[in-house]
């Protein structure tokens, strides 16, 4: 079977505005947890670890293709009950700004979801983790938004820190319609990125790794759509 071709460009994506710098910075916050933070969180973490004390991290979106985190082994792998979506936002760090808020794509519960799970150096294990933190984390929060969560690979199976949405959480968005979604894509960005770059990266290599996604296959072809209407920049 030929590969499948995005209709999703990078001469598409380069088509949305880029972010001028002057807001929706991540540096600019005073709500960001401290180093003290991010190391008890870690330790929180670690003590859930398995038995077998290897410490993996569970892939879905933007961690496949940019982890940012020493790890030694990856594996394809399936996580049951969770799905991907579009609906945590409105972002404005990051990939979007108070007036261009973007929206990212979290693990929603219901389906399955197939992605990389990376195993962390057993003789570093803390110093990977603190980053992957530091990135999922950027604004401080009452609760960690990490679970351990059973990954199936073919290898075995693992458990694996993963950060799945809660629906209590403020900043998840339910009943979006898809014209909400696709308009968020076109528009945002922020100071790592359009949120066009972000889906076109993360179905690429989904695609890469023999992972189809269906609904974000139908997002890049609509997001592709919408941003032949607009001229080159």
């Amino acid at each position: 079977m030929p590969p499948r071709i995005m209709r999703l460009t990078a001469d598409l994506v380069a088509r949305v505005p880029p972010h001028d710098g002057t807001t929706g910075l991540v540096t600019t916050r005073t709500d960001r947890p401290t180093d003290a933070d991010y190391q008890a969180a870690a330790a929180q973490l670690l003590a859930d670890r398995p038995a077998s004390g290897e410490v993996w991290v569970f892939a879905y979106g933007s961690l496949i293709w940019n982890p940012e985190f020493a790890f030694v082994e990856e594996r394809l792998g399936m996580v049951q009950g969770w799905h991907r979506s579009f609906c945590l936002g409105w972002v404005r760090i990051y990939r979007g700004t108070p007036d261009r808020p973007g929206i990212m794509l979290a693990m929603d519960r219901g389906g399955s979801c197939r992605g990389v799970a990376f195993r962390l150096p057993p003789d570093a294990v803390e110093d990977s983790l603190i980053p992957l933190l530091r990135r999922e984390m950027p604004i401080k929060r009452d609760t960690i938004p990490a679970r351990w969560l059973n990954v199936r690979t073919a290898e075995g199976p693992v458990r694996a820190i993963a950060f799945p949405i809660s629906r209590s959480n403020p900043a998840y968005l339910p009943g979006l319609t898809e014209e909400q979604v696709v308009h968020a894509l076109v528009t945002a960005a922020g100071e790592r990125g359009s949120m066009a770059e972000y889906l076109h990266s993360t179905v690429t290599h989904l695609e890469q790794r023999g992972i189809h996604d269906r609904y974000l296959w139908r997002l890049q072809d609509l997001v592709a759509d919408r941003l032949a209407h607009i001229p080159s920049q």
